[in-house]
C-alpha cells in the first residue's frame, strides 16, 4: 500500500474527520465510548483493542458502530504493555487479526507501535514486515511515534528499530502529541519530515514530563493549535482522533465536558477560514 492511498473523505468544509479513541473514556467501556462520541458529536471512532472484552469482538464492535451511526476510522492493535496477552502473544498474529477486524468493520487504518526492545525477533524485520502486511491485507498500518523512557536525566531507548517513525521507511505513520512531549520532539517538524506518509493523528497534549499524560489539547505546551493549523494548511487528508486521559474525571458530566472541549478545540483549529477575494480583510 502506498502512502496517501484511501484517505478519509473528511469532515465538513473539507477538514479532516475528527474521531474519538475508545481509550479516552477508560475505565469506562468501549460501548460507553461510542455513546459519548455520538452524544458529543464526534464523526468517527477508533477502537483500542484490549480495553475490554467487547473491543476484541468484531460483531460487537460492528453493532455498536451501526447502532450509533458512527464509522470506525481505525483499529488500534493490542501492542501496549497492558495488552501484551490480548489475542495471544505472537505479535504478527495480533497484527493480522487487527487487519481482519479493520476490514470487517470498514476501517482503513490499523495503528501500531514499534516493537519493544525485548521483542528482538519481531523487531528484526519489522519495517519490511509491516510493508508486506499492508500489501497482503490492503489495510494501512500507521506506525506511531513513541519516545525514549526517561528516568531522572537518563533516556533509555526502549523501541526498535526506533521510537521515531520518520527515521524508517514506513508508508503510513501516526503522530501522537503526548508521545512527542515525552520525547521532547517538535510535532510540526516530524510532520514535515514525514510528508505524505503521515496518515493518522492522535490529538492530545503533554508537558515536559516523563509521564504519558494525554492531556486535553490546549492544556499542555506542545503547541497543539499550531500543529492542527499546520495540518490544515498543508492539506492533511488523514484521520484526527482524540486520545485523551479522562481517568481523573469523577462524574459522567466531567468526562463529557473534557471530550466536548477536545472536539471543539479540534474543529476550531482544523477549520481553514477562506481568504477574502483580493486578499483584503473581511468587512
Amino acid at each position: 500500500m502506498t502512502s496517501g492511498a484511501g484517505r478519509s473523505a473528511g469532515g465538513p468544509g473539507g477538514r479532516p474527520r475528527i474521531g474519538l479513541s475508545t481509550s479516552s473514556v477508560y475505565p469506562e467501556s468501549t460501548a460507553h465510548a461510542f455513546a459519548y462520541a455520538a452524544s458529543v458529536g464526534y464523526e468517527a471512532v477508533e477502537v483500542m483493542v484490549g480495553i475490554d472484552a467487547l473491543s476484541q469482538q468484531i460483531d460487537a464492535v460492528r453493532q455498536l458502530a451501526e447502532h450509533h451511526d458512527l464509522p470506525i476510522s481505525a483499529i488500534h492493535a493490542p501492542c501496549l504493555l497492558f495488552t501484551q496477552r490480548v489475542w495471544g502473544v505472537e505479535p504478527w498474529g495480533k497484527l493480522e487479526r487487527s487487519a481482519a477486524m479493520a476490514k470487517a468493520v470498514g476501517a482503513e487504518v490499523v495503528v501500531v507501535h514499534p516493537p519493544f526492545r525485548w521483542q528482538r525477533e519481531y523487531a528484526r524485520d519489522f519495517v519490511n514486515g509491516i510493508a508486506a502486511l499492508e500489501e497482503s491485507s490492503g489495510i494501512a498500518f500507521a506506525v506511531e511515534n513513541m519516545y525514549p523512557w526517561r528516568a531522572s536525566k537518563r533516556r533509555m531507548e526502549m523501541y526498535l528499530p526506533s521510537w521515531d517513525p520518520s527515521t524508517e521507511d514506513y508508508a503510513n505513520t501516526t503522530i501522537d502529541l503526548s508521545h512527542a512531549a515525552i520525547a521532547q520532539s517538535d510535532p510540526v517538524a516530524m510532520a514535515e519530515r514525514l510528508g505524505p506518509r503521515l496518515r493518522h493523528i492522535h490529538l492530545t497534549d503533554g508537558t515536559d514530563s516523563a509521564k504519558d499524560e494525554h492531556l486535553v489539547p490546549g492544556r499542555g505546551d506542545m503547541g497543539a493549535a499550531g500543529f492542527l493549523r499546520h495540518l490544515a494548511a498543508t492539506g492533511f487528508g488523514g484521520e484526527v482522533v482524540l486520545e485523551i486521559n479522562t481517568r481523573r474525571c469523577t462524574t459522567r458530566e466531567e468526562r463529557e465536558a473534557d471530550l466536548r472541549e477536545s472536539l471543539e478545540f479540534a474543529v476550531e483549529h482544523l477549520t481553514v477560514v477562506p481568504a477574502e477575494p483580493g486578499g483584503g480583510e473581511p468587512a
